[in-house]
């Protein structure tokens, strides 16, 4: 007698993602991030290097960095978890949605990605009509006094920088939390953050929110922008990490409680 019980289909298994494979996401994911939004900067906003460009101005920067982390996010996400940013790690490690040994090999994935992103478009601008000149990539750069767009001095901008990095860890805790019923489309809520945060941001420092991607733009930049580096990494940090412990502290602690 034939068994003529009909079969299940079972999707296939699916392995984890490698370490080797999420740290190559995360150089991907923050190649595309600089890349989309420092070359929209240099190609298409008039004020990087003071003149030129087809003057998407502040707006097109803000949208350039929310889409560039909004397909990072899709496409490499479910490796990685879609960092992209030193100071998203380091936040999502304080509150405890990260491992501190997985964090730091992150960091420099993300470092490596960004450094990729700005010397492929530093020999794209070398081998264009007026050649290389430090000034496009100082007009790009984030920082204070000369490199604020607005003219702002470092108070402002470590306060700017500082707090909207913290809101964004908010955002980015609140919408990736268990049992929320549209995962799926956490990483449109963290794009469309980031686009209004850079509105808010751009005048100030030419918003940066990321270690890595000042990092990668300051190198090409000149003195100016190297030596006002440091507020784009630890203002950032600190942000990042007063994100993460609020957030830990106030409403992962209410989930236990109410559990």
């Amino acid at each position: 007698m034939s068994d003529t019980t009909p079969a299940v289909a079972t999707a296939p298994a699916v392995a984890a993602p490698s370490t080797a494979q999420k740290l190559t996401a995360e150089v991907l994911g923050t190649f595309i991030l600089v890349f989309g939004v420092i070359g929209t900067a240099i190609f298409a906003a008039g004020f990087a290097g003071g003149e030129g460009g087809l003057n998407v101005g502040f707006l097109g920067v803000a949208l350039a960095l929310g889409l560039s982390v909004l397909v990072a996010a899709y496409a490499f996400g479910p490796i990685s978890g879609g960092h992209f940013n030193p100071a998203v790690t380091l936040g999502l490690a304080v509150a405890g949605r990260f491992g501190w040994k997985e964090a730091f090999p992150y960091i420099a994935a993300q470092l490596v990605g960004a450094v990729l992103g700005s010397t492929l478009l530093l020999l794209i601008v070398a081998n264009g009509p007026t050649g290389y000149d430090s000034a496009v990539f100082q007009g790009a750069s984030t920082g204070y006094d000369e490199l604020s767009p607005g003219g702002y001095g470092v108070v402002s901008a470590f306060l700017a920088e500082t707090f909207t990095t913290a809101v964004f860890l908010f955002v980015i805790l609140g919408v990736t939390s268990a049992g929320r019923s549209a995962a799926s489309f956490a990483p449109l809520a963290i794009g469309l953050t980031l686009t209004v945060l850079a509105l808010i941001a751009i005048p100030i420092t030419n918003a940066s929110f990321n270690p890595a991607r000042s990092i990668a733009t300051a190198i090409y930049g000149g003195t100016e922008a190297l030596g006002q580096v440091w507020l784009s990494i630890v203002a950032p940090i600190l942000g990042a990490v007063i994100g993460g412990f609020i957030f830990k502290a106030v409403f992962d602690r209410a989930a236990k409680l109410s559990a």
